[in-house]
């Protein structure tokens, strides 16, 4: 072993192992917050129909709005530069807020459309942070790293938007498929207060920050060549996913209740099943960053989802439907895992945030693309075809060869990518 391996190990061995007990709550409390995340970037898969009725808006038009108001997802790099500054639990903090308070805005004043969209590209620009999966990263032991973020993940996933954003719907109003996400944030509060900062966090913030709260113009400067490569790797990927997931399942529930006709029932059903094979996607996703690679899983993700999007635009086959939600969570799963990984420590969330940031441009093009495609193929054939040419895409980026980083120690990773 080198003189440099061996520094490397040292510093490797610095950071105290976390106790199973302690992983176990962890993994389970980012994975709450994560299905926390999940319901509000989903529940509209049901409710988009109704929110259509109570405006009395076209689907191109309600598409247009949704972009223009997606500019607000660009402020979610200050929701990143807060968690590398203030820390990984203050920052755990905001970002329920941010999500939380939007949503009960929305549960009581739905009668304004401006209003609306306002509060909801709020709380879209936090479901984007994806910062809850940062302490799994810093917290899991190497040879774990994949197999935690993938369980997080996966609780993430369980579809509760599914199985009950359509009974409060229909209960409440649909306001309050939004509206009861801000009572779920008051329950998360209590695991919040037992979380411990990350080892890692603290570290960097002694040797790399002096003790010191990070300012965005210091945390900027902190990165380097590579980081910046990383950062277009990442934002490729995210970028064409993020138009891909946007457009299949905010317009899922449309294609299938008003213009194939189905009734709410039967489209719940289908629904519940998708937000289950999700978890399926990412329960596999996991597995395969641990077993295959990131490399490998990446691939993988992209080219089933492409089959699902491309075929249920030719065929409408309930089944090409669901190749959608099995594949997309692999490749957020890769997203989740090599984004917190592949950057060091003093600039992981930063430099995650401004990915996101560069990402957003996606809740921008995603939907206006979503009204262009409404226009161009009204009856539907192209509009499925093209987010599935879209997220072949991603592929691309290999051709820049991104480091592969399974089984590696996040110390190893900065030392040798």
């Amino acid at each position: 072993m080198t003189k440099l391996d061996a520094l490397a190990k040292d510093k490797a061995g610095e950071i105290e192992p976390r106790s199973k007990k302690y992983m176990v709550f962890l993994v389970i409390f980012m994975g709450l917050i994560g299905n926390m995340d999940n319901f509000l970037s989903l529940v509209e898969s049901y409710i988009t129909t109704d929110i259509l009725l109570f405006y009395e808006m076209s689907n191109a038009d309600f598409a247009l709005w949704q972009g223009i108001f997606g500019v607000i997802s660009f402020l979610v790099f200050f929701v990143a530069w807060f968690f590398d500054a203030f820390g990984r639990r203050k920052g755990l903090l905001v970002l329920m807020i941010i999500m939380a308070v939007p949503c009960l805005f929305i549960g009581l004043f739905p009668g304004n459309f401006i209003f609306f969209i306002t509060m909801y590209g709020i709380v879209i620009m936090g479901t984007q942070s994806n910062a809850w999966q940062i302490p799994i990263t810093e917290e899991s032991p190497a040879q774990k790293r994949g197999l935690n973020g993938g369980i997080a993940f996966l609780i993430g996933l369980i579809p509760l938007y599914a199985i009950i954003g359509d009974d409060i719907a229909q209960a409440l109003g649909w306001q309050w498929a939004y509206g009861i996400q801000f009572f779920v944030f008051l329950g998360l509060l209590i695991p919040l207060y037992f979380m411990k900062e990350t080892q890692r966090w603290k570290k960097s913030r002694e040797e790399d920050h002096g003790g010191q709260f990070l300012r965005i113009k210091d945390a900027i400067k902190l990165l380097n060549r590579k980081d910046a490569i990383y950062v277009v790797i990442s934002s490729i990927v995210y970028t064409l996913w993020t138009i891909s997931f946007k457009i299949g399942t905010t317009w899922g529930g449309v294609f299938y209740r008003q213009h194939l006709g189905m009734s709410e029932g039967d489209f719940s059903t289908i629904l519940t099943i998708g937000g289950l094979l999700t978890m399926v996607g990412a329960g596999l996703g996991g597995l395969l960053l641990d077993k295959l690679g990131r490399i490998g899983t990446l691939m993988i993700g992209c080219i089933g989802a492409s089959v699902g999007f491309i075929f249920l635009g030719l065929s409408t086959w309930v089944l090409f439907y669901w190749f959608i939600y099995l594949f997309m969570p692999i490749i957020l799963a890769w997203i989740m895992v090599y984004f917190g990984e592949i950057f060091p420590t003093k600039v992981r969330s930063t430099a995650v945030g401004i990915t996101n940031t560069a990402a957003r441009s996606s809740y921008v093009t995603g939907p206006l693309i979503a009204s262009l495609l409404f226009i161009i193929f009204p009856q539907w054939v192209g509009f499925w075809i093209v987010p599935g040419l879209i997220i072949l895409v991603p592929l691309l980026s290999l051709l820049l060869k991104p480091y592969e980083t399974k089984g590696q120690e996040l110390e190893d990773i900065e030392r040798d990518r």
